[in-house]
């Protein structure tokens, strides 16, 4: 079987999406799914086997990312869809209407993966418009385009949930994406531990919360910085490293020195995954997480992978992973009750200690092997539904998308 996957977004750009699709390409192979993507050239990405690279423009005001003319991401995905078996959609931009063309040219199935909760942050990159009205264009964004798909797979309950309410009528399938764990089971930790601290320069015995993604507003990493004010009241020593790079940055800095936290949180930028990454989680004594738009939370399960307490907020996508009550505690909404569980935890390492054994065990459950073969079977699937229905893929009218 063959899957064009076609995306606004790719490695070398660090983000969930980047991840999951990195995930699936490599695991598919192993169930019989050979893979094809047309992503953005960032630098020069060329001579990588089954990827077609299209040059852009870097995004004012966010230089991590890149804009590929609309034809030209066309083009290519016209191009390679008469060699697939199904089309599957990354990112809801130029992506979405090339690989939407495809699927009707040549009468195949399209599926996209719902990655990002776009009506809860939207209005942050947009704030010259009333919230109001940007969170109802967010929902006739997507259930426009969610109805004009063979099926939406969605990382959590909840996203299937909130894309209902939306009124999309098209099939959701709730299909987490999976960690790749032996790359965070870590043998000896303590060895990784002592390496990272001793390159980055924290002590031995210094307490150190961890937060590791893209540095966005929508990640609400402001509010780790003001609860780690209120738990250094109690544990004063800790130290909040922060490891990612985004748009945000800048103005986190300036909110750290700001609550005089300048010097009890550090800024370590990107991280090498498979090299400097799960030294930096084995480094740490808790992963701290405050997104409230989570689609599922990539970053728990890898920190729970290497054993590592978690203090976060279950809301949208990490209920599914924090509902079981299992290797974390989960405060409310409230900055000096996440700072409270934050110290609290730092205090006691026998409850570290359980509640890392309990996040390791937890986290077997989301390996990528198990999620990347039901993505393989959910792709047989929608094939076989769309090769035996009595007549070929009709498009939504525009009263349905509307």
């Amino acid at each position: 079987m063959r899957v064009l996957i076609v995306s606004d977004v790719y490695f070398p750009r660090v983000n969930g999406v980047s991840t999951a699709i990195d995930t699936h390409r490599r695991g598919l192979g192993q169930f019989g799914v050979e893979t094809q993507l047309v992503v953005p050239a960032y630098e020069d990405e060329s001579g990588e086997p089954g990827i077609t690279r299209l040059p852009g423009w870097r995004v004012p005001f966010d230089p991590e990312d890149r804009i590929v003319a609309p034809h030209r991401v066309r083009r290519a995905v016209m191009d390679a869809a008469p060699q697939a078996d199904l089309i599957h959609i990354q990112t809801p931009f130029a992506a979405h209407y090339a690989g939407l063309a495809a699927a009707r040219k040549f009468n195949l199935p399209v599926v996209a993966t719902y990655h990002t909760l776009f009506e809860e942050y939207l209005h942050l990159y947009a704030r010259f418009m009333p919230e109001s009205w940007m969170r109802g264009f967010a929902r006739r964004f997507s259930r426009g385009q969610c109805n004009a798909l063979n099926a939406t797979i969605v990382p959590s309950n909840a996203m299937a949930q909130r894309l209902r309410e939306y009124g999309i009528t098209a099939p959701l399938h709730v299909l987490p994406t999976g960690v790749p764990i032996g790359q965070f089971a870590l043998g000896d930790r303590a060895c990784h531990r002592a390496r990272f601290r001793s390159r980055y320069r924290i002590p031995p015995d210094q307490p150190v919360a961890l937060f590791v993604g893209r540095a966005a507003h929508e990640k609400n990493i402001g509010f780790l910085i003001e609860a780690l004010a209120h738990a250094r009241k109690t544990q004063p020593n800790l130290l909040l490293v922060i490891a990612g790079e985004g748009p945000a940055l800048e103005g986190l800095r300036d909110q750290a020195r700001a609550l005089s936290q300048a010097e009890h949180v550090r800024f370590l930028g990107y991280l090498d995954r498979a090299r400097e990454l799960p030294d930096c989680y084995a480094a740490a004594d808790l992963f701290a997480f405050a997104s409230r738009t989570e689609t599922q939370g990539l970053v728990l399960i890898e920190a729970m992978a290497v054993g590592l307490p978690v203090v976060a907020l279950a809301e949208m996508g990490t209920r599914d992973l924090l509902g079981a009550g299992r290797g974390a505690l989960v405060p409310q909404y409230d900055v000096v009750e996440f700072g409270d569980a934050m110290a609290r935890l730092c205090g006691d390492a026998a409850l570290r200690a359980r509640l890392g054994d309990e996040a390791r065990e937890l986290a077997r459950n989301w390996s990528d092997d198990a999620l990347t073969g039901r993505l393989a079977t959910l792709y047989r699937e929608i094939c076989a539904t769309h090769n035996t229905a009595e007549s070929t893929w009709k498009v939504p009218s525009k009263a349905k998308q509307a």
